[in-house]
């Protein structure tokens, strides 16, 4: 499995927003020139992303984003699925149906558990976790 840009650019753009918490909103071009990404490209990222919840968006001069909830309570789960969609492997581990050799299929098991060990690994961390591991690694290149 490889995860799409859209996703990675996503989990770095809540990142960014994670790191300043507290601080009010932040103007998507500023996050853009921080992180070397597109602002169009971002402002389609956040599409998803605001419809689950995970951002709010404030109009005007001080305007911006912010998270819609602390880093704390956001999973990266919650940030990856809505970016790159369905976390299932194969399709058959969703939708057994869909393939008539899935009753006698020993590798979707093996893809099932895959998919599983996944979404936990996903629902583990918080964007908190990651903005903290990204602290650590800001304070070691220093």
């Amino acid at each position: 499995m490889k995860l799409s840009t859209r996703t990675r650019y996503g989990v770095r753009m809540m990142l960014a927003l994670a790191a300043r918490e507290g601080e009010g909103p932040v103007f998507l071009r500023e996050i853009a020139r921080s992180e070397n990404i597109s602002e169009k490209y971002l402002s389609q990222i956040i599409i998803p992303l605001k419809a689950r919840g995970l951002l709010a968006a404030f109009r005007g001069s001080h305007g911006g984003y912010v998270l819609g909830r602390p880093a704390r309570e956001i999973r990266l789960r919650e940030i990856v699925e809505p970016l790159e969609g369905d976390l299932r492997l194969v399709e058959c581990v969703g939708a057994p149906r869909t393939c008539r050799r899935s009753v006698r299929c020993v590798t979707r098991g093996v893809w099932e558990e895959m998919s599983s060990l996944l979404r936990g690994y996903l629902d583990s961390l918080t964007l908190e976790d990651l903005a903290a591991r990204q602290r650590k690694a800001d304070d070691f290149a220093i």
